[in-house]
């Protein structure tokens, strides 16, 4: 037999386990980074501008929803870039220097959704000496274009009024085919509210004396109910009233309404003024001047 193996005991002696110590700074980074994140959070869900981003969303998707379910009579025309009263079926610009040399042939040319533009009131004339420097141009490019128009003088009420009437129709040429005069009155000028009327009754009746024709009166929504509507409440009036889908008044108590400021109309750089009539064409027909002057 083979000799017995000897064995030999191994005593196996465990090593010590050693723990790594974590970095003081990591611990420190990671902390501060937490820190951060938190603050973060606490600042965003505190800041304005978290709450203006969400006010801008809650904004834009109620204008969405309008669109969709209220405003269908007040829709928006993406070529004039404004909403657009769709009840009303005759529509029309007005214009001064402001807007610069303008293209008529463009501007009449233009179509969206068989919205036309059928008129145009220009300023000729404002107090007793100044004559807007585009008016000669605008009235006679405007006619050979085939467009319904109309002069306007700007009130100024601490003069006569007699002599503003008197300036406006040395100024203007009135033919037939023409809309009536306009008076654009805006300001008080500091007057009383009768001497404001009495002056302003001055100029037209002397504009409908000199020209067989009654005056047009323009003037915004809450000025003409303030200053306007118990005593010239049967002229033609003309109202302006921004931005809304309906004139606040009686159908019967208005006759034109602008209701933009900022349309966009081809052959016409910057912003214009957007109006509708309140009728159809055979109705703006029966309002328009019967004979030169």
């Amino acid at each position: 037999m083979p000799p017995a193996r000897k064995t030999t005991s191994r005593t196996t002696t465990k090593k010590p386990v050693t723990r790594k110590k974590r970095s003081t700074k990591k611990t420190f980074a990671q902390k501060h980074k937490l820190k951060f994140i938190i603050t973060l959070v606490v600042l965003l869900l505190f800041s304005p501008l978290y709450y203006g981003k969400l006010f801008r969303t809650a904004v834009s998707t109620g204008r969405w929803v309008k669109d969709l379910f209220i405003f269908d009579e007040y829709p928006n025309d993406d070529e004039f870039g404004i909403r657009i009263p769709r009840k009303y079926h005759v529509h029309g610009i007005d214009v001064s220097s402001y807007q610069g040399k303008i293209n008529w042939e463009k501007v009449v040319a233009m179509e969206s959704y068989n919205v036309k533009l059928s008129f145009a009131f220009i300023k000729a004339t404002e107090g007793v000496t100044l004559v807007d420097s585009y008016f000669q141009r605008n009235w006679r490019e405007s006619k050979e274009a085939g467009i319904i128009r109309g002069a306007y003088h700007y009130f100024k009420p601490k003069k006569s009024g007699k002599w503003q009437a008197k300036f406006f129709l040395q100024t203007v040429n009135l033919e037939a085919g023409d809309l009536p005069p306009v008076i654009d009155i805006e300001e008080t000028g500091g007057l009383s509210k009768l001497e404001l009327q009495l002056n302003l009754q001055e100029f037209l009746n002397e504009i409908e004396a000199k020209s067989k024709t009654k005056p047009i009166i323009y003037t915004g929504y809450k000025f003409f109910e303030d200053n306007l509507k118990e005593k010239f409440g049967d002229y033609t009036i003309w109202i302006a009233h921004y931005y809304q889908p309906k004139l606040k008044l009686p159908e019967t108590a208005w006759h034109f309404w602008q209701h933009a400021d900022n349309a966009h109309i081809d052959g016409i750089k910057g912003k214009v003024d957007m109006n509708v009539f309140n009728g159809d064409e055979v109705d703006l027909s029966t309002l328009l001047i019967q004979k030169s002057y």
